[in-house]
């Protein structure tokens, strides 16, 4: 399970939770009751249906279950007088209160008509960006991999649809730009748009698939 809520993301196969760039640690119990809580929003989860998930075999007190919570809060840097993400039930449980959205990690499929061909290209290196969400940063596994240090490990996003693409900056130190103007918000993509990542400058290619007869050749690179 990948999810966003806010400017947070959840993976739960590498488990990881991030705000941005920046990595909140969490313990593996309280990552276990955070992912449960997230799985199960908006729905409150009672407190012994909790035990039951996170300690099948032992039996604990509510105490062992408010100290995660209270892990959680502080990773999330949410305030248990005015939550914003795990909201206490009294006498009952807990529920996760934030708009959960998924991240799939597989482009949705396309018909040929609508789908969209683009790349992320330098004299050296070319990224193909299919339709889907696509991040550029430093990590590993990150679809765009810029490995520099002026690049953030969750630098920026690129979401690519039937109608174009889109680049969002995800409050990485240096900042992305597009067109030489830092973005604060989802900015449209054009065909040949510098976009920059730190000081790394790509080009943005794109072009329709079947939007029109004539025969074009993808750039192997650009300058």
């Amino acid at each position: 399970m990948k999810v966003r809520f806010d400017a947070f993301v959840l993976d739960t196969d590498t488990r990881q939770l991030f705000l941005a760039d920046d990595e909140r640690h969490l313990t593996p119990k309280a990552l276990d009751l955070l992912a449960i809580l997230v799985a199960n929003w908006p729905n409150a989860m009672a407190k012994k249906d909790l035990h039951k998930r996170l300690w099948p075999d032992t039996f604990v007190t509510d105490a062992n279950l408010a100290i995660l919570i209270a892990e959680i809060r502080t990773a999330l840097d949410d305030p248990a007088r005015q939550p914003r993400y795990i909201r206490t039930v009294q006498r009952f449980g807990y529920a996760f209160a934030s708009q959960v959205t998924a991240i799939s990690t597989a482009p949705p499929a396309l018909s040929r008509v609508q789908s969209a061909a683009c790349w992320l290209t330098s004299k050296r290196q070319r990224f193909a960006l299919d339709p889907g969400e696509h991040i550029v940063g430093r990590l590993p596994d990150a679809g765009v991999h810029v490995d520099h240090e002026s690049v953030s490990r969750r630098h920026a996003r690129v979401v690519v649809t039937p109608e174009g693409a889109t680049v969002e900056d995800l409050g990485s130190k240096n900042g992305t730009y597009v067109r030489s103007e830092r973005i604060t918000k989802p900015t449209a993509l054009e065909d040949r748009d510098r976009v920059r990542f730190g000081s790394v400058s790509l080009t943005f290619r794109s072009w329709s698939i079947g939007a029109t007869t004539r025969s074009v050749t993808p750039p192997l690179r650009v300058t």
